[in-house]
This record gives structure tokens, sequence and C-alpha cells, in this order.
């Protein structure tokens, strides 16, 4: 078993833990320094740092003070990397830590965060799931279980001071384009609540002001939530400041392709083991700006598949050109609607969505003026065949049993 680098208390208040942080700055000091070849495990928090339980309430889902988030272990330095190197880092194992030994999926309210649905969907709800080795289960969403695909949602570097400047320069512009609107059309850089891990509160205080939200991914890696990023998998990280200041945390048990729920994975606290070495100059030698990675063979496999199928044109019948997001939200949707009609409510139906390995694609993206995204739903997870047949849907939950709402 590879040494534990960075251990985490789960009875400690994250901000009072130098090896968590919860914000990007290339000021954030390194929890401690590898060299390459080094094998090594880290330890995380969920993402929101204990905020939600394991409850039939959704009042943590909808009161979750998202200006925190996410916390990060980290950041580590390895010994040689240099601004232009690539950092690999190879992820030996993910696994889930006995003192959480549960996880969580939110549908976020509309006036706290939303989700890709969230005009269909704006109010908050909380499913909890059960591990049973590799399947999980939930009692808010019966009839259904399925193998996870454990992967860090947020996994990279530390950005240089001039990257930092451009993030927030890029995002600020964005935001000034309409302000008011909710969900907000970024996370700015928000000081109350920024942990600045290991930095002492003089610096700490100025940095926050700067500090980048951890909420988007970005050149450097970052809130990616790519679900086959698991256990085996190889990833290329560009380094921008010395020793790379690699930091990783909100740790899901398996998620669908587009985590459309916004918390749409199922969310857990959890540990990682990772072996790391360096690319000298790789950034240019490869033409690399964002991380690249190679997926992992140790991955669930399901082989039957029910395909939905969304074009570039909205629920009110308005025609986009080529446009990928609409087409995908309505493959969404029509897999949503389609299992409705065996008994499950809407929001159960978004939650199998965010969190079973469903396989999201652009399937044509050159026939205007429509792009065509498809959705891989595995008819395996479910307990009842959902095929289609002369005969019509069987309900299964009849709404009996629905997701945790707020009380």
């Amino acid at each position: 078993m590879p040494k534990t680098l960075i251990k985490v208390d789960f009875k400690t208040p994250p901000e009072k833990q130098t090896s968590i942080h919860n914000r990007w700055h290339p000021d954030i000091p390194m929890v401690a320094y590898v060299k390459p070849g080094d094998e090594f495990r880290v330890e995380c928090i969920d993402w929101t740092g204990g905020q939600i339980s394991d409850n039939d309430a959704a009042n943590d889902i909808l009161d979750v003070d998202l200006t925190k988030v996410h916390y990060l272990s980290g950041p580590i330095g390895v010994e040689g990397a240099e601004p232009g190197d690539l950092l690999v880092v190879d992820l030996l194992d993910i696994g889930v830590m006995p003192e959480f030994e549960w996880g969580f999926t939110g549908i976020f309210a509309k006036s706290n965060g939303g989700g890709f649905l969230t005009e269909h969907y704006p109010d908050a709800r909380k499913a909890c799931w059960h591990f049973s080795g590799v399947y999980a289960n939930s009692r808010h969403i019966p009839g259904v279980e399925f193998a996870g695909i454990m992967h860090p949602g947020l996994i990279g570097c530390l950005p240089s001071k001039e990257m930092l400047a451009t993030w927030n320069k890029r995002e600020s512009e964005l935001f000034a384009t309409n302000p008011d609107r909710t969900p907000p059309l970024c996370a700015l850089p928000y000081a109350p609540t920024a942990h600045m891990g290991g930095m002492k509160k003089a610096a700490a205080k100025e940095a926050a002001k700067e500090a980048a939200r951890t909420v988007p991914p970005r050149e450097h890696g970052g809130n990616c939530d790519i679900k086959n990023l698991s256990r085996g998998s190889k990833v290329y990280f560009p380094v921008y400041i010395k020793g790379g200041g690699l930091s990783m945390g909100d740790i899901h048990f398996s998620q669908g392709d587009g985590e459309i729920t916004f918390c749409g994975a199922i969310e857990m606290a959890g540990f990682i083991d990772l072996r790391v070495s360096i690319i000298k100059g790789g950034m240019k030698k490869y033409g690399i700006i964002n991380p690249i990675f190679q997926p992992s063979p140790v991955e669930p496999h399901y082989t039957r598949h029910l395909i939905f199928e969304g074009i570039s044109v909205d629920e009110a019948g308005k025609q986009y050109y080529l446009d990928p997001h609409v087409a995908y939200r309505r493959a969404c949707l029509n897999a949503i609607e389609y299992l409705k009609k065996f008994g499950f409510t809407g929001e159960q139906a978004y939650a199998i969505l965010g969190t079973a390995p469903v396989e999201g694609r652009i399937s044509g993206i050159v026939d205007i003026p429509n792009a065509c995204a498809t959705l891989y739903l595995p008819t395996e997870i479910f307990d009842f065949d959902i095929l289609p047949n002369a005969d019509g849907p069987k309900k299964y939950l009849n709404g009996k049993i629905d997701m945790a709402r707020v009380k």
C-alpha cells in the first residue's frame, strides 16, 4: 500500500486543516513534496466539506454554501517540475473511506446553482446511496443498481500569476454581460469563505481577493468531471509553476456523462493512490494547452443500451444552429420522459442520468442546422425490462417512493 501523504480529519472543520484548500492561487504553499516515480495516497473529504447528511430531507441541499466549495487536498509539489513541463499522474487506485461509506446526489435549487435542466427541475432534491462493494443503490431511487466508476471530479495543478489574471479577466467580462442572472454566469473570487491552505493569515487575506473559485474546468484541469478518469487512468497535466502544485478532490463513486444535475454524481469522501513523473518541456513538444489522459482498462462494462437522440431545437420549438448544448439537453429530456412512463418521478429519472454510467456523445455536428447529441442509457442497471414492447410500459414505482424533499 502506498504511504499516506495527506490525511484528512472528518471531525475537524476543513477550514482548520492546512492540507486542504478551496481556491486556486499560485502562492498556496505545498503540503508536501514527492519525487518522480513516487507512489503515495491522498485522502479527500467530500466536495462540500461535510455540509450534506445521510437523511431523508433535502434542506441541506437547499442551504449548502457553494462559496465554500470545492475542498481539495494539496497542493503537492513534484521535485524537478517546472513551467512548460507535463506532470504525468497515474491514478493507481480510488476507494471509499471507512468514515464515509455512503454517497449523495443533489438536484440543486435554481436559486442556489441550479443544474443542466434547472428550468424544468428548479427545486432541491436529494438521494442518498449505499455502496455494496462495486455497486451503488439508493433507498430514494429503487429499482436501479449499477457498478461505480470511481474518479476525482476535480484534479489539477496550480496556475501561474499570469494564468490566474487571465481567468479573472475573462470571467469578469462574462459576468458583466448579465450580472443579475440566476444562476450566475460564473463564480467570481469571493474572499470571505476562501480557505487558502497553509498560507499565513495576512498573505491569505490578500490572496483570497483574487483567488479563483474551483467551480469550472480550466487550462490546468480543475473541475472537469470526466467519469472515465478513473483508477488505472494516466493524466498529463500542464505545469505552470515550479513544483506543479497538484491538488484533487470532489471524488465520485459514479457519474453519467455531463453530471447533469450539477451535484449529479454520487458524491463521496475517499482516497486516491497516485504515481507521478515528468516530461520535460512536454507542453511545447506535444502542443498541449489542456490536460490529456488515457482511460482506465478497468471500468464497468455494460453491453446493452437504449439510445436517446436530441437535436438543436429547444423545448419551445426554437431552431438553433448546430448547438450541441441544446441537442444534449433534448436527449436528456427525452430519456427522462421515457423513464417517467415506468413510474419514476422526473426528479428520479434526472438523477439516474446524472449518476449511472450513461454515455453522452456529439453524434453529428455538420448537418445544418441541427446538431445531433445522443445519450446511451445502459438497460442492465434496471431491475425490470425498460425496452419498448407491444404491451406498453409497466409501472414500477407509481410515485410511491421519491427523492428526499425540503421539509
